[in-house]
């Protein structure tokens, strides 16, 4: 079976397409055509959405399911015309929300994701920076990290932080560990000072390889063998130096990141 998805929203989308994946993935016997239509923010566009989904409808014969997140009622029903399934991710919380606060909600459109906090916004930004400028040893000046990744190549360290940064606004360095490190089973000096704030990451031989060999086909680096020995010493050093650490071949950069800030003692907000 396969049903057309489409994930609306007046501003980016990301919250639609977030929550509607996260909803749809418990559904494992039906595959999903997915669209992703942002910043329908005026009746022009809705209707443009309108008759798009229309269209699908009429192609595929199957109703298409629209998951919702635009603030004004009208462009919902404008939409909704296209005789699709409407999930209004709002609608469950804005009534009892209101009661609460015994204030009615703006129905102002762009506002998931807007510029409302420019310090955190600049927050992450400066994170983002950090990371990049911090990534694989590039910079080892450690100082303002909240927390450094250690690894060995491509275990997942530069996704992991450079989510967290944009995300989160987190500080994050990784370091790299290389042969000459793994074969003195121990810390760096450059990382000693740092021991409180070490996270490993680690990752199945197999899909190292297979990562890898698409970095460097038919490289002596992607070859079972070296991946194999490598992850070996790391998980050698890493419990010789008591530094915590997690598997991720079958986890999300999302799962990783929030293990690692629970195991940290992180409490920041995402946006």
């Amino acid at each position: 079976m396969q049903r057309s998805v489409f994930f609306i929203s007046d501003s980016t989308g990301i919250t639609a397409e977030t929550i509607g994946n996260s909803i749809l993935a418990q559904f494992e016997g039906v595959q999903f055509e997915k669209h992703r239509l942002p910043f329908i923010d005026d009746a022009h566009k809705a209707e443009a959405a309108a008759l798009r989904i229309k269209t699908r409808y009429a192609q595929s014969g199957e109703r298409p399911i629209v998951v919702n997140t635009m603030a004004d009622p009208q462009l919902c029903e404008i939409v909704a015309t296209s005789g699709a399934l409407m999930l209004d991710v709002f609608a469950p919380f804005i009534g009892p929300l209101e009661d609460e606060l015994r204030t009615r909600h703006s129905g102002a459109v762009n506002r998931s994701h807007g510029l409302v906090d420019f310090a955190k916004y600049e927050a992450r930004i400066n994170a983002t920076n950090y990371a990049l400028s911090h990534d694989d040893g590039i910079d080892v000046d450690y100082s303002q990290a909240d927390l450094i990744l250690v690894g060995v190549s491509r275990s997942g360290k530069t996704p992991t932080c450079l989510y967290m940064a944009l995300h989160y606004g987190v500080s994050a360095a990784n370091y790299p560990l290389t042969d000459d490190d793994l074969e003195k089973l121990e810390l760096p000096p450059k990382l000693r000072a740092h021991k409180s704030r070490l996270f490993g990451l680690t990752i199945e031989p197999n899909r190292l390889a297979q990562i890898r060999e698409q970095r460097r086909p038919g490289s002596r680096y992607a070859t079972l063998k070296q991946c194999r020995w490598e992850l070996e010493q790391a998980d050698r050093l890493l419990r010789q130096a008591g530094i915590p650490s997690l598997n991720t071949t079958h986890v999300s950069i999302e799962e990783i990141a929030s293990k690692i800030f629970d195991q940290f003692g992180i409490e920041k907000t995402m946006f």
